[in-house]
This record gives structure tokens, C-alpha cells and sequence, in this order.
């Protein structure tokens, strides 16, 4: 599978460190952001430790098949979701036992959303907030469930857009690394189509963008011969907007593009 890939990441317009963290192992075909979250700069240390951890996972698991995994394989997943899961549960046992060995640490955490691409397909791991989307065919799909309060509630009650705009506490998230020593992760698995374009995202880039002005600035680049295959460009571009509405978060976005073999 033929990719090209790239990322970036910013402070935003509000806040004075940024905490969110990316990681790209092209070896691997593995991409990973974290958004951390704690007092005293703890959320930089969890996002951190999470994209590395989930890289060092990989790298060693792909230099010796036989070495043993810290949890149990899930049954239903494929090899590479559950690669995927366990990574991503070793990266919370990390953070967690590093909180608990540390008073000023307490209580940091870290959102994820990893994407990985193998010829058996294309598979993502995540928990909280943080975003993965699929552009194909000029549409914008999410494909991660925003581990939320606001997520929750939406899925018995109907909210005008009005309400969801203005619902309490609607930042807050129900799941992440960090919090507990276990977690359950999200896994999916996708058939890949050349011209597929994902994108990895904090909730400062889609926060601050409505998915549907996401898609058109991304099928702008897609559409235009020139820009097509430019997605370092594609990623700044979408930084800039979402300071330019108000750069309220840090902001950290991944663009994979899958082209043809």
C-alpha cells in the first residue's frame, strides 16, 4: 500500500503550552495523536508516553513475531486490531502507573486515535474525543464515536443544533488513557480505496471546524491538480482555519492519503 502522510501540530490562540502530541512511524505505516489533559504540564507528559508507547509496541512486535503481548488477544479482532488495542492498553498502564508513582502526575490523561495501514486493510484505535475521518468521494465520514458526555446523551435524547451548541459540559470526556489501569478501546476496520484520503485529528481541529467546512477545504486540495498529493499543505491549511475561528485548544491534525499501487 502506497501512502503519503503527513502532520502538524500547534499551540492555538488561547493556551500558553501545547499538550497535544503526534507520532509517525513510516515503517510501520502508523500514525498516532494524543491530546493530554492534567495541571502543572501532565498533560503533555500523557500524550507523550502514549504515542510512544504505542510506537515502541509496534516496532518490537514487528521485530520479533513470537514476543509476548501484555494482554490477551480479544477474540473476533484480527491480528493487527488487536496489535492495535494492546498497544494502545499498554500506553494506559504506562501512564496510569506513572501517575501513581508521582503526586504532581495524579490525575493525567490523554485522548487517542491511532491509524494503521496494512495489507489486510485499514484499522483505528482510539478513546475520547480525539477524531479519525475518511474523505472519499467528495464526502466526509466520521469514523471514530466521540467517547463523550455529550456523545452519551445524544444517543437517547434529539438535540436541536442549537442545543448541542450550548449543552453544559459538553467537552467532557467518559473515556481516556490514563484514568483507570484498564481501558476498553475502540477498534474498526476499513477496505482501503486509492484516493481515500483520513485524517487523525484533536478536538481543537474539529472543534473549531464544522465537518462539512472541513470537507470542502479538504476536496479543495483533492480537486486541484497541483495540491492533490500536497498534504503537509492540506494540514496547514486546516490549522490556520481553525485559529483563524478562534485557536481556543491546541491543534493537531495527521493526513494519510492512499494512492495507487
Amino acid at each position: 500500500m502506497k501512502l503519503l502522510a503527513a502532520g502538524a501540530t500547534n499551540v492555538g490562540m488561547k493556551r500558553t503550552h501545547n499538550e497535544d502530541c503526534l507520532v509517525q512511524v513510516p515503517e510501520e505505516n502508523l500514525f498516532v495523536v494524543a491530546d493530554g489533559m492534567g495541571g502543572h504540564a501532565c498533560g503533555e507528559v500523557a500524550s507523550q508516553i502514549a504515542v510512544g508507547t504505542v510506537a515502541e509496541f509496534f516496532k518490537s512486535t514487528s521485530e520479533d513475531q513470537e514476543i509476548t503481548w501484555p494482554y490477551k488477544e480479544r477474540r473476533g479482532l484480527q491480528f493487527e486490531e488487536n496489535r492495535l488495542a494492546t498497544g494502545i492498553k499498554l500506553a494506559n498502564r504506562q501512564i496510569f502507573e506513572t501517575a501513581q508513582t508521582d503526586a504532581r502526575k495524579r490525575g493525567m490523561g490523554t485522548t487517542i486515535v491511532a491509524a494503521l495501514f496494512s495489507s489486510e486493510g485499514i484499522y483505528t484505535g482510539h478513546c475520547g474525543d480525539s477524531r479519525a475521518y475518511r474523505f472519499r468521494d467528495g464526502q466526509i465520514e466520521q469514523i471514530t464515536e466521540d467517547h463523550s458526555l455529550l456523545n452519551d446523551y445524544l444517543k437517547n435524547h434529539t438535540l436541536t443544533p442549537d442545543e448541542i451548541e450550548n449543552f453544559p459540559h459538553k467537552n467532557v470526556i467518559v473515556r481516556a488513557l490514563g484514568m483507570k489501569d484498564q481501558v476498553e478501546v475502540d477498534v474498526n476496520r476499513m477496505e482501503p480505496s486509492p484516493g481515500d484520503l483520513y485524517m487523525l485529528c484533536t478536538d481543537g481541529l474539529s472543534g473549531m471546524i464544522k465537518d462539512e467546512d472541513m470537507n470542502d477545504m479538504v476536496q479543495a486540495y483533492l480537486n486541484d491538480v497541483e495540491k492533490a498529493n500536497d498534504v503537509e499543505g492540506m494540514c496547514h491549511a486546516l490549522i490556520d482555519q481553525a485559529n483563524e475561528n478562534g485557536g481556543t485548544d491546541n491543534i493537531t491534525v495527521v493526513c494519510v492519503k492512499v494512492l495507487a499501487d
